[in-house]
């Protein structure tokens, strides 16, 4: 079992900022697309960002872009989502998540993080 570990959740005010961290298995992020979904009580779970194994390509939701940057840090095995001008619309239980292939479809995921909660609030 592949475990992947998130960290950097917590409570923010609107347009303040949080850094969530994924720490994975090296070879994980070697041969993994690692994405983040999010998910609030009572919808389906939803993909916001992605960062490739193969290439380091990145790819955005519409709703997060612009806002949210992806990155990786390949001698600490860990993958960041740092997301700036945080709306309360983006309050939701964040899951880090190993693709098997670049796309935020959660069919694609062999493994999920156990998940943060981000909440922004006034």
């Amino acid at each position: 079992q592949v475990q992947l570990v998130e960290s950097g959740g917590g409570l923010v005010q609107p347009g303040g900022s949080l850094r969530l961290s994924c720490t994975v298995p090296r070879y994980t992020l070697d041969y993994y697309t690692i994405g983040w979904f999010r998910q609030t009580p009572g919808k389906e779970r939803e993909g916001v960002s992605y960062i490739s194994s193969r290439d380091g390509n990145t790819y955005y939701v519409d709703s997060v872009k612009g806002r949210f940057t992806i990155s990786r840090d390949n001698a600490k095995n860990t993958v960041y989502l740092q997301m700036n001008r945080l709306e309360p619309e983006d309050t939701a239980l964040y899951y880090c998540a190993a693709l098997r292939v670049p796309a935020l479809i959660v069919g694609f995921v062999d493994y999920w993080g156990q998940g943060t909660q981000v909440t922004v609030s006034s």
